[in-house]
């Protein structure tokens, strides 16, 4: 199956709101703003299945929410910084208003998003954090490539990496596109859950770190802080 191809997002009623699995209040655990107190949106629903997803729970179900409450809600945390994730964000349409309306509002607005979806719509003022798939998360196919041509370096690339052949299959995608060449920064990120209610930095974690400086890539290493101080699979 070939990645996701429309050419534009189109909005739907922006009264319909959009379904939301929770919205909640945590420190930013990946990105530029790691560590930062944060606002996380988090939208029900995605169109992928990546073998290591940690959100599967956010896959069907959740609560229909009008935009107003969603920025109320965001807004009542009083912290400028809010993350509107997933699942995938952009398959509803109404993510579009929602950022820029948070925007418009002077919010630091981040997006997570898998890179299979059309991103040339999202508000310029926020931060894209596009995840490239890589052949391990059984999703590569849908990596949509022309999203590469509206990145800058306000956005960030990020790769999970689950083994050597993602590493390289991710160093050639760097090398490629010269992908730091048109974000702000590129994540190097290794897999990792958490088991029996505790996480454990994996040996991977380790190895990505000497394959990155022997290789001397410009990229930045990516643990997930949420995880570690929190053993927490969902980012809170």
């Amino acid at each position: 199956m070939n990645a996701l191809r429309s050419s534009a997002i189109p909005v739907s009623d922006p009264s319909a709101g959009l379904r939301i699995t929770e919205i909640f209040y945590s420190l930013q655990g990946e990105a530029n703003t790691a560590g930062l107190a944060t606002v996380f949106i988090r939208l029900t629903g995605c169109p992928l299945r990546c073998n290591y997803c940690d959100t599967t729970y956010a896959f069907e179900g959740g609560e229909r929410q009008s935009l107003d409450q969603i920025v109320q809600t965001a807004l009542s945390f009083q912290t400028p910084y809010i993350c509107v994730t997933g699942g995938e964000p952009l398959a509803q349409p109404n993510a579009l208003p929602l950022m820029k309306t948070l925007a418009d509002l002077g919010c630091q607005v981040s997006l997570e998003t898998s890179g299979a979806l059309d991103i040339s719509a999202v508000d310029s003022r926020v931060s894209r954090v596009l995840d490239l798939k890589t052949p391990a998360s059984g999703e590569e196919r849908r990596n949509l490539f022309s999203n590469l041509q509206y990145l800058t370096r306000h956005d960030q690339i990020k790769f999970v990496i689950c083994n050597r052949e993602d590493y390289d299959w991710s160093k050639q995608q760097l090398q490629q596109h010269q992908l730091h060449e048109k974000v702000s920064t590129v994540w190097f990120s290794p897999a990792f859950a958490v088991e029996k209610g505790a996480a454990h930095l994996p040996q991977l974690a380790r190895d990505l770190a000497q394959w990155i400086l022997e290789d001397h890539l410009p990229v930045r290493l990516q643990l997930q802080l949420h995880k570690l101080l929190w053993n927490d699979e969902s980012g809170r």
